[in-house]
């Protein structure tokens, strides 16, 4: 095994993921360093570059929500990490105020995160994949936190920090039926896509057969580009649905993604927290944007005038079998609705069945005697027991105590601002903080 590179380094905190969320952290940070003191921040991500679901990036993709809720608006809208001064500075703000609309194509916001990210070099570093998160012990208190991570050749680093935000994102759901297809090229999630499209032989315009399973945008967006992109391929969408429904973005109901209502939610005993986020469930959740089920309606429809059907569209259906044969993957699915069990034979399935968040568990076991049940403050912030010393932060895992925007674009620069002052008090109210030295002898 590679002998672990550990740093001399002391840092006021290290941010596990570098996506939009602590992107809008390290420019909060930035900010307030002029008026505050600078702090001694850094970034890890496992992606060899910045990219923002980089395999999902399809033509058709666009945001689904305004771009005025960019990295810094609602905070500051003077900033110059702006989708506007973004537009402005590549010289085409006046096209996108001709195209008339607020939702810019997901590939072009993923151009502006990465043209932010461009700014922040120093403090960031790709392809590292972050292992675990240690306590750094001293007379029986949590003094600060060690970082363990493994970059591309496979080399162990070692980092302390006096803080820590989890910002890892999710990770794929993947159905018990389709856990065994794991390293067959065959099936994969919806988040590997763009990659594991490239290798299928309808891209040389071989025909095929292929299963997407799930209703919700991410199987819709797949649909859509299996039909413009690859003429040969023929597509099955399987649904446990009866049909595909909209995302309620009405304005009123769009209010639940403000920061108020994060606040209103914060305040509720923990019934009605569950209660408030299973009512907009319907926001987010299993539904796909009203342009693209009609979009996708119109494709069946004129199946039906041409009398080519192209496409299948199986819904009130459920996989209870998949199987891997030479032949490709047979499922087999049963009709909800009359309880038939077919078997039907694909070369390829698209797995749109969403994603989990429980990587903060897994990176946070070693801690766990300190952290009860991940509960969070406002701002955030673990609450853990007496004797954890250290800051740790989590960003996209606190849908159930803030609600559904946690998940979601619509109060990045809002979340960051809070996090980055409670980072700040938090380092006032160390009180006699151990030396930077001492630090690092515990930390060996």
């Amino acid at each position: 095994m590679t002998q672990a590179i550990a740093s001399p380094i002391v840092h006021d905190l290290i941010g596990i993921g570098f996506g939009p969320s602590n992107l809008a952290l390290a420019i909060a940070l930035q900010e307030r360093g002029p008026v505050q003191g600078e702090l001694d921040v850094l970034f890890l991500d496992k992606q060899a570059d910045y990219r923002w679901h980089g395999n999902t990036l399809v033509t058709q993709s666009e945001l689904q929500i305004s771009f005025l809720k960019d990295l810094v608006t609602l905070r500051n809208p003077t900033s110059p990490y702006s989708f506007v001064n973004y537009l402005k500075h590549h010289g085409r703000l006046v096209d996108f105020i001709n195209l008339g609309t607020f939702y810019p194509c997901r590939m072009e916001f993923n151009d502006y995160l990465r043209w932010v990210a461009g700014h922040f070099t120093e403090q960031s570093r790709y392809g590292e994949e972050v292992l675990r998160i240690e306590p750094v012990l001293h007379n029986q208190q949590v003094e600060a936190l060690r970082v363990i991570s493994r970059d591309a050749q496979g080399a162990e680093l070692v980092r302390t920090t006096r803080s820590l935000v989890v910002s890892a994102g999710g990770t794929a759901r993947i159905p018990e039926a389709f856990k065994a297809f794991k390293d067959d090229a065959r099936v994969f999630h919806h988040s590997q896509y763009l990659e594991r499209m490239a290798g299928q032989p309808c891209v040389k315009g071989q025909p095929m057969k292929i299963a997407i399973i799930g209703g919700g945008q991410s199987a819709a967006e797949a649909f859509i580009d299996l039909n413009d992109s690859f003429p040969s391929a023929q597509v099955d969408m399987i649904l446990r649905g009866s049909a595909l429904k909209p995302a309620d973005d009405s304005p009123f109901v769009n209010e639940v993604f403000s920061p108020e209502f994060t606040d209103l939610v914060f305040q509720q005993p923990h019934s009605e927290r569950e209660r408030l986020v299973n009512e907009y469930h319907n926001t987010n959740y299993s539904v796909v944007d009203i342009d693209l089920i009609e979009r996708i309606y119109g494709i069946f429809y004129r199946q039906k005038v041409s009398g080519i059907a192209r496409h299948a569209f199986r819904t009130l259906t459920t996989v209870e079998k998949a199987t891997a044969t030479d032949a490709g993957v047979e499922l087999a699915v049963r009709n909800n609705a009359t309880g038939e069990l077919t078997v039907r034979r694909y070369d390829a399935v698209v797995l749109a069945t969403g994603y989990e968040r429980q990587m903060h568990r897994t990176l946070l076991e070693p801690l766990a005697q300190y952290l009860g049940d991940f509960e969070v403050d406002r701002n955030y912030k673990l609450i853990t027991d007496e004797r954890c010393k250290a800051a740790i932060y989590m960003q996209g895992f606190c849908q159930a105590s803030h609600g559904l925007s946690d998940t979601l674009l619509s109060i990045l620069p809002v979340r960051a601002d809070e996090i980055a002052g409670s980072l700040y008090e938090h380092g006032n109210n160390r009180g006699q903080a151990r030396p930077v030295r001492d630090l690092l002898l515990a930390a060996v």
